[in-house]
């Protein structure tokens, strides 16, 4: 197969007219030949850091859109049904993405339970994950989010680094916000990424230390423009990714419009596709096509370097994509799950109370971040219920590995008139997860997921949508296209009762993850992020 086109040579940053020919899914040679095609030929792109799971699809699905928009690759962390089914459920995912043309990278999850604050299905101790990082299936060690474990050399924690360093795979990271003496320990651990600074002094302190960072432009999180000015001066220890996609926006784009938005602000364009498509596979030494001869024929056809709009992909020499048609075929798979819980009653997620305020986790457009504000509490009958005029709004999290009393707490900024949302994507743990105007409300909500043994819903009264996710809870047994569409009628429904978030459902989904501050609820009750401790509703 000869392929002709504009080259790109990222690593000597030359763009010339060439003829690339591939043979045995490996490119046998690469020449300058002068034709009239217009067309550019450059790497694949790579996610440098994503849950395949967020995306709600299972890999071979997740593929199939995204060689649409020319990735080829990720560094995927399972976390999310490493939570939910253990080890197992890492290498449902591995075996499943080998049944495509897609190159999948996992690691072996860090935090299975993220914290001892929550429940979850599973648990992976150090022995577990020294199991998985022998597999040559297992590429690093995914993001270390218990950096309170690592600065207080928790045995635990830091064996699972050791681990690490034994097989000699990296150790991504996960530090939002840590700076000065504490980041220095952190990363004087073993470890190399991180992909949660959220400002660009932050971001520029990592950098300084030697560790590389991950400019995440997701669904609910969103640092693009507060750190893409650092590219150009540190483009050798960049990368993209997305962390949490959603179908409905995998659909639209991924890697390749970070890289336009980057070009857009000027920035060199080998820059750009160096952190976009080669500092991941050198990062990870992970097999994937750079455009060079006897690599393994891993690129992509683009139109131009403004919209990098994909014309084709090719993984291992084989077209896997052309004009936003994706050749990759439907692979059957199985719906393992992990739901062992029954129906709740409306009294569940009554709060009596009688003080005058209450702590409220404050909720923030495009940030996994939190605030915990103080407002006064709304007392009807005794109970504390949810505030419509002020939105102040009850939130639960509900164990769904086993029966118990659902954990009860406040949100700000969700700005629901009426009805509920739920879901049972809640990292990490994915216990159930609700906002609602009335306990009524939050009661259908949840017992819709249950029945349903996972997805994401909306409620108002007889109305519902439900996006099922048979999959751990977390993923559909859909296509992406059909996923896609069931979650875009759950988020327009969600905006309808009132909510002005752009991704009501992505938020929501991050309101019980522990790791990040400030304020959190989990299944066991409110948590400060900031003093790593749970605290009480009301404010004394």
């Amino acid at each position: 197969m000869k392929i002709l086109g504009q080259i790109i040579d990222i690593q000597n940053r030359r763009i010339y007219a060439g003829e690339i020919t591939v043979e045995n899914k490996k490119i046998i040679s690469i020449i300058e030949k002068e034709h009239q095609v217009k067309n550019y030929i450059m790497p694949g792109f790579i996610d440098a850091h994503i849950h395949i799971e967020s995306s709600m699809l299972v890999p071979s699905e997740f593929a199939k859109i995204a060689v649409l928009h020319g990735t080829v690759g990720t560094i995927s962390d399972p976390h999310e049904i490493a939570n939910v089914l253990g080890k197992s459920g890492v290498y449902y995912m591995i075996e499943n993405g080998k049944k495509v043309p897609f190159k999948f990278h996992f690691g072996a999850p860090s935090c299975v339970p993220a914290t001892s604050f929550e429940s979850a299905g599973a648990i992976i101790n150090s022995d577990g994950i020294k199991d998985l990082l022998a597999s040559s299936d297992i590429y690093y060690l995914a993001e270390m989010m218990n950096y309170p474990g690592v600065l207080l050399n928790d045995e635990e924690v830091l064996k699972k680094i050791k681990w690490a360093k034994y097989f000699d795979k990296p150790v991504d990271g996960h530090a939002p916000g840590l700076r000065g003496e504490a980041v220095k320990k952190y990363i004087s651990a073993g470890i190399s990424t991180d992909h949660e600074c959220f400002t660009f002094e932050e971001a520029k302190e990592k950098l300084s230390l030697g560790m590389k960072v991950i400019i995440r432009e997701g669904s609910a999180a969103k640092n693009f423009e507060a750190l893409i000015d650092l590219l150009s001066e540190n483009y050798e220890n960049i990368m993209f990714c997305s962390d949490d996609k959603h179908p409905d926006d995998l659909i639209v784009s991924h890697i390749n419009a970070l890289c336009a938005r980057a070009v857009a602000k000027g920035i060199d364009v080998f820059k750009v596709l160096q952190a976009a498509c080669v500092n991941p596979v050198n990062h990870y030494k992970i097999d994937v096509g750079l455009l060079k001869e006897n690599d393994t024929a891993d690129f992509i056809v683009v139109e131009d370097l403004v919209d990098f709009k994909v014309k084709q992909t090719y993984i291992n020499g084989e077209l896997v994509a052309e004009n936003g048609e994706s050749f990759i075929k439907y692979i059957p798979f199985e719906t393992p799950n992990n739901f062992n819980i029954t129906s709740k009653e409306t009294s569940d997620f009554e709060v009596w109370g009688s003080g005058s305020k209450i702590r409220v986790i404050e909720a923030l457009e495009g940030q996994l971040i939190t605030n915990e504000i103080h407002y006064k509490s709304l007392i009807v009958d005794g109970k504390i219920v949810s505030d419509t005029e002020t939105d102040i709004l009850k939130m639960a999290v509900v164990n769904r590995y086993q029966d118990s009393k659902p954990a009860i707490a406040f949100i700000k900024n969700f700005g629901l008139k009426k009805g509920a949302i739920a879901s049972s994507v809640a990292h990490d743990c994915h216990n159930i997860v609700v906002v609602g105007t009335s306990d009524e409300e939050i009661c259908k909500a949840v017992n819709l997921i249950i029945k349903n043994m996972g997805g994401a819903c909306a409620v108002n009264g007889a109305e519902s949508k439900m996006l099922p996710l048979p999959v751990a809870g977390i993923m559909s047994d859909k296509n992406g296209w059909e996923t896609g569409k069931l979650y875009q009628e759950i988020d327009a429904m969600a905006k309808e009762l009132g909510s002005n978030l752009k991704a009501p459902f992505m938020t929501l989904s991050f309101m019980a993850l522990l790791v990040i501050p400030d304020l959190k609820l989990s299944d066991k009750g409110l948590f400060s992020g900031n003093s790593f401790s749970f605290v009480d509703l009301e404010v004394e």
